[in-house]
C-alpha cells in the first residue's frame, strides 16, 4: 500500500492558523473526520489524548506525527496540515511544531497500512522532504511530493538490498516504541543513517505493530561492536549477553543517533548480563526466543483468567455448601434434576448465585484459559499473525479431549504453520502483501490447525484417555494403591487428559452410591487439592526458588487448591515441568493414599473446602489434604534450582 492511498485530499489542509496544541489536535481530527475513515469523533480524540499522555509526539525538527489505534477508527488512515507559524507542541527539542501527519490506525484490522506508515515515518526524516511538503502550493502538490520521495525510497532500497554490506554491521540497533507506527521507524531511519555517516554499518531491528522487522541474526551480534537498544517497552535482550548495550528512549533513537553511535564508537556502552533465567528462556528450545519464551507468554496471558475464574467457580462451590443439605435434598431439587446423584453432579449451580458465578461468569473466564495459553503460544512464534490460528486451536482442545497438553501443542503448531506459511507466501507479488496477514494466514493457517487438531492430536490424547479409563476400572478395589495412583493422576498435567481420566473414574463410582466409590472421589478430590496448595506454600517457605511473579501470585493457589481448583498450578508446572510435576504427584499420591486409608468419604463430586461438611471422617481427610501440600512443598523446595534476579 501506497502512503497517498492512506491521505485523502479531504484529509489535507495547507497554511493552517491555529495557535495551542490543543487547536491543533482538534483541527486534525477534523480532518480526519472528513476524509470518513473514523466513526466516532470523540473516542478517537480519548485515544490520540491517551497516546500524548505518554510522551509529545512532537518529536522534534517541526514534526508532529499524533496517532491512535482505537476502535473508533472504521479503516486506516492519514490526515495532514501545515502550519507556517509553528505551534508549540510540547516538542522533545523545545522548537514548534510546523508539519503534522494525524494516524488513524484500526484496533483489530489488518496490517496492510503498517508499511506504509512506517515508511511516512523514515521519509520525514529527511530534511529536504519536510521543506518540499511546507513548500507545497496545493493538496495535489503536497501529494505528488509524497508519491515521489516514496518512489525514490523503494528504488534505494531496492538498489541497497542486493548490495552487500562489506565487513558486515559493525553497529546494531533495536527500535520499539508502545504502539510501534511511528517512533520505531523513525528512530531506526535515523540510527541507520547517522551509521552510515560515521562509516560504520549499521542494522536496525524494528519491534512494531506488524511484529519483528529486520530481525538482527546470532552471527551479526557476535561480529558487532555494540548494540543501541532504543525502546519504550520491553524486547528481548538475552541474546545480547556480554556484549556492550546502551539502552535509552525511542526518542533518543529520533534525536540523538549520532550522540548513540558515538557512544557505541567510543566504547562508551556498558557491558550487558543477562540473568540466568533471561539465558535459560532465550536458549531453551532453540528458535526465536526459545520454546521456554514462547511457553511463559502464553501462560501468562492464561494466569488472569485461571486466577480470576477459578476463585469465582470456589466461591459458588462455597455458596451451594452453605445453602444445600446434601444429606437432605429438597424435594424442589429432586424435582427438578430427578435424582440425587444429579443434583450432586451439578453441584456448584444449584442455587441461582452460584449459577451465576460459575455458569455465567467464573465458568466463562475459565473457558478462555486453553484458547488464550494456545493464541499468546502461537503469537511469540509468528507474532500477531499466530494469534487466531493458536486460539482456534486451543478452542479445539478445550473442547476436545485433549486438555491443557493439547492446547501447549496447538499453541507450538499453529506458530510454526504461521511461520512456514510466511515462507511459501515470500515470494508472492509485493502488490498482494497486504493479502497475507487478513486473508492467506488465517484462511490456510486455522484449516492447517483445525486439520492437525482433529485427526492427529485429538484422537492420540483421547486413546490415552481410553485406556487409562480401563486400566483404571480394571483394578477394582485396591483401597491405598488406587488412591495412591488416582492422587498422583491428578498432578501429572492439572486438568488435563490424565487429571480428567481420574476424576472421570471417581465420578462414575461415586454414581454407584457405594462407601469404595465415596472413598476413590474422597482421594481424587484430595490429589486436586494438593498441587496448588503445594505451590503456595513453596513459594512462601522457598523464595529463592521462585521469581518474584511466581512469589506474588503463589499464595492466590491457597484459594484455588481450597477450591478443588487443580489448574492454579499449571503456570508453575508449564514453567518448570521437570521439577514441578513429579514433586506434585508425590504430594497428591501420599494425600490420596491417605485418604483412601483413613476411610475418607466424599459424596459430591466438586467443591474441594466447601464441601466437606459432607466428607466423611472430615478430621482425618484435613491431615491428607496437609500431609500431602507439606510433602509436596518440601520436595519442591528440595528439587528446584535456585533462581538468579
Amino acid at each position: 500500500m501506497k502512503i497517498t492511498e492512506l491521505l485523502d485530499l479531504k484529509g489535507i489542509e495547507l497554511n493552517v492558523d491555529v495557535k495551542t496544541k490543543d487547536e491543533a489536535i482538534d483541527k486534525l481530527i477534523d480532518l480526519m473526520d472528513a476524509t470518513g475513515k473514523i466513526s466516532d469523533k470523540a473516542a478517537y480524540k480519548e485515544g490520540i489524548l491517551a497516546r500524548e499522555a505518554l510522551t509529545s509526539t512532537g518529536i522534534g525538527e517541526g514534526i508532529a506525527i499524533p496517532h491512535a489505534q482505537v476502535a473508533a477508527v472504521k479503516t486506516a488512515g492519514l490526515a495532514a496540515m501545515t502550519v507556517p507559524t509553528g505551534v508549540n507542541y510540547e516538542s522533545l527539542d523545545g522548537q514548534p511544531a510546523k508539519l503534522f501527519f494525524m494516524i488513524a490506525a484500526p484496533e483489530d484490522g489488518g496490517n496492510t497500512h503498517l508499511q506504509a506508515l512506517a515508511k511516512l515515518s523514515a521519509l520525514l526524516m529527511d530534511e529536504d522532504f519536510r521543506k518540499e511538503l511546507m513548500n507545497a502550493a496545493s493538496p495535489i502538490e503536497f501529494l505528488r511530493i509524497i508519491d515521489d520521495k516514496e518512489a525514490q525510497k523503494d528504488a534505494e532500497a531496492a538498489a541497497e538490498a542486493h548490495k552487500p554490506v562489506e565487513g558486515g554491521y559493525k553497529i546494531l540497533a533495536v527500535t520499539a516504541c508502545p504502539t510501534g507506527i511511528a517512533h520505531t521507524f523513525m528512530a531506526a531511519e535515523n540510527l541507520t543513517k547517522a551509521g552510515a555517516a560515521a562509516g560504520y554499518p549499521l542494522k536496525a531491528e524494528t519491534n512494531g505493530s506488524e511484529g519483528v522487522g529486520n530481525e538482527l541474526t546470532a552471527e551479526e551480534i557476535a561480529n558487532c561492536i555494540g548494540i543501541i537498544v532504543a525502546a519504550d517497552k520491553n524486547v528481548e535482550m538475552a541474546r545480547f549477553d556480554g556484549k556492550p548495550v546502551l539502552s535509552v528512549g525511542v526518542t533518543e533513537g529520533v534525536r540523538h543517533p549520532e550522540q548513540l553511535v558515538q557512544k557505541i564508537i567510543d566504547g562508551e556502552a556498558p557491558i550487558y548480563h543477562a540473568s540466568e533465567a533471561d539465558k535459560q528462556a532465550a536458549s531453551s528450545g532453540g528458535g526465536a526466543g526459545g520454546f521456554y519464551k514462547h511457553l511463559m507468554n502464553g501462560v501468562s496471558h492464561m494466569l488472569p483468567f485461571v486466577v480470576g475464574g477459578g476463585i469465582l467457580i470456589a466461591l459458588a462451590f462455597l455458596i451451594d455448601s452453605i445453602l444445600v443439605d446434601f444429606n437432605n435434598i429438597s424435594p424442589e431439587l429432586l424435582a427438578q434434576y430427578g435424582d440425587a446423584a444429579t443434583v450432586k453432579g451439578n453441584f456448584g449451580t444449584l442455587t441461582p448465585i452460584a449459577a451465576l458465578l460459575k455458569g455465567q461468569i467464573g465458568g466463562v473466564a475459565f473457558g478462555f484459559m486453553l484458547p488464550v495459553l494456545a493464541g499468546f503460544i502461537a503469537m511469540s512464534i509468528a507474532d500477531r499473525p499466530g494469534l487466531a490460528v493458536g486460539f482456534v486451536g486451543g478452542s479445539i482442545a478445550a473442547n476436545g479431549k485433549s486438555g491443557f497438553l493439547g492446547a501447549m501443542a496447538a499453541g507450538f503448531l499453529a506458530g510454526y504453520i504461521v511461520n512456514l506459511l510466511k515462507k511459501v507466501c515470500k515470494g508472492m507479488p509485493k502488490a498482494l502483501d497486504g493479502t497475507k496477514p487478513v486473508l492467506i494466514y488465517p484462511l490456510f493457517g486455522i484449516l492447517l490447525e483445525g486439520l492437525v487438531m482433529i485427526y492427529a492430536i485429538e484422537p492420540v490424547v483421547g486413546a490415552i484417555n481410553t485406556g487409562l479409563n480401563n486400566a483404571l476400572a480394571g483394578m477394582g478395589n485396591m483401597g491405598i494403591v488406587l488412591g495412591l495412583i488416582l492422587g498422583a493422576m491428578m498432578a501429572i498435567d492439572m486438568g488435563g487428559p490424565f487429571n480428567k481420566a481420574a476424576y472421570a473414574f471417581a465420578v462414575g463410582q461415586l454414581a454407584a452410591g457405594t462407601t469404595v466409590g465415596y472413598q476413590i472421589m474422597a482421594s481424587v478430590m484430595v490429589g486436586g487439592m494438593v498441587p496448588p496448595c503445594a505451590i503456595a506454600l513453596a513459594t512462601i517457605l522457598f523464595k529463592n526458588k521462585f521469581t518474584k511473579e511466581e512469589r506474588d501470585s503463589g499464595p492466590t493457589n491457597f484459594v484455588m487448591g481450597l477450591g478443588f481448583i487443580t489448574e492454579g498450578a499449571i503456570p508453575f508446572a508449564a514453567s518448570d515441568p521437570i521439577h514441578v510435576i513429579p514433586t506434585m504427584m508425590l504430594g497428591s499420591g501420599v494425600a490420596g493414599a491417605l485418604s483412601y486409608l483413613f476411610g475418607c468419604t466424599l459424596m459430591a463430586p466438586h467443591g474441594g473446602i466447601f464441601v466437606f461438611p459432607v466428607v466423611g471422617n472430615t478430621i482425618m481427610y484435613v491431615v491428607a489434604l496437609v500431609v500431602g501440600t507439606v510433602v509436596g512443598a518440601f520436595a519442591l523446595g528440595s528439587f528446584k534450582k535456585t533462581v538468579e534476579e
